[in-house]
């Protein structure tokens, strides 16, 4: 069993928000994205999907891509970003997708889940800076909420990671904003996930930057990002970031 991460799929099918304004990666997205998806992803894997999953503004007009998404392989764990709108409690959204029999699909958000070989934990984070954010939101408010959310999830993450089924595994933080991209640091994350020993970060967000390196080194902590487009809609078998796989025939 696998584990695979890919962010941002900004999912459309009841709503009409086109992705190929946004490039020619962008053509033809979600039939890329489930050919591909078959091709790595088997049952009995985990992809970790941090945000950015559905354009939609309510749970019934993402039930499609919710759907699409439960079509597929593995079993998935969604984060928040910050165009995911349709955004309830994680009470509410469990038994919307209960009730209309989706059982494939679970909410990372103030918790923390072990896989075979690791523990995911992560939140959402917020925008590199005030003047990039919508809205006239409180930068400095959400930013400290979001590094306590993050602390919430580490900590179920140390309460999984000090059982003995969980003994070893590393822990994962899974965040949509990025930590660390080019010149900008996230010095509070940064610190906290040092705190808490954590060695790998993923994030999305980041579109039609390909040129980018994949993973950021911040001393001991790896950053990389895993935004779908970033990664021609392939989900990347995740391992630390020294080792993790090439991808290069389908890309």
């Amino acid at each position: 069993m696998s584990l695979f991460s890919i962010s941002d799929l900004h999912l459309s099918i009841s709503v009409s928000k086109p992705m190929d304004v946004f490039g020619n990666r962008w053509r033809g997205y979600m039939e890329k994205l489930r050919k591909n998806w078959l091709a790595v992803v088997k049952d009995g894997d985990t992809v970790v999907i941090p945000g950015d999953i559905s354009w939609a503004m309510t749970l019934d007009e993402a039930e499609a891509d919710f759907r699409f998404i439960e079509s597929l392989p593995g079993k998935k764990l969604i984060g928040k970003g910050n165009h995911d709108y349709w955004w309830s409690t994680v009470t509410k959204m469990k038994r919307y997708l209960s009730e209309r029999g989706m059982t494939t699909i679970d909410f990372l958000y103030n918790n923390a889940f072990a896989t075979e070989e690791f523990i995911i934990c992560g939140t959402r984070g917020w925008f590199s800076e005030e003047r990039l954010q919508h809205g006239d939101a409180d930068f400095v408010k959400i930013s400290a909420r979001e590094c306590g959310r993050l602390r919430t999830s580490l900590d179920a993450a140390k309460r999984l990671a000090d059982c003995e089924d969980n003994r070893g595994k590393p822990i994962l933080v899974y965040l949509h904003f990025p930590p660390v991209f080019g010149e900008f640091r996230d010095e509070e994350l940064i610190k906290l996930m040092k705190e808490y020993g954590v060695t790998n970060c993923y994030y999305g967000h980041i579109h039609g930057r390909y040129d980018a390196p994949r993973t950021f080194a911040e001393g001991s902590l790896q950053t990389s990002i895993i935004s779908a487009d970033y990664l021609n809609f392939v989900p990347m078998i995740t391992r630390p970031a020294t080792t993790t796989r090439r991808q290069s025939r389908f890309l």
